[in-house]
């Protein structure tokens, strides 16, 4: 268990800014869903052109999922099911190949 978290500790050392963003977002969500205060980064697109992108709503999804409101999150953007996993593998992956390479 300790050389795990070492591993997880260097992992994110290694990848501060990484570690950064995904800390916030991860923050900013909690904090939407458990006292309705909203940090969330806006989105570019539609505050510049007043028009949706394809991103947005994903914010609304995750603190959907938080609150365990699938049918919420579906409704407030679907490819909150697609970027979520994709996301976590990517997370997954990336440590493993981490550990890999820390072991030779």
């Amino acid at each position: 268990m300790h050389l795990v978290i070492s591993y997880i500790r260097q992992f994110l050392q290694q990848n501060k800014i990484l570690a950064a963003v995904a800390g916030y977002m991860v923050f900013s969500v909690l904090l939407l869903s458990f006292t309705g205060i909203d940090i969330c980064i806006p989105c570019l697109w539609k505050t510049l052109f007043g028009h949706s992108c394809y991103g947005c709503g994903l914010t609304r999804a995750m603190v959907a999922l938080v609150k365990l409101d699938v049918k919420g999150a579906y409704d407030s953007n679907p490819l909150i099911f697609i970027i979520l996993p994709a996301a976590a593998f990517y997370f997954v992956w990336d440590f493993i190949q981490f550990k890999k390479k820390s072991q030779l």
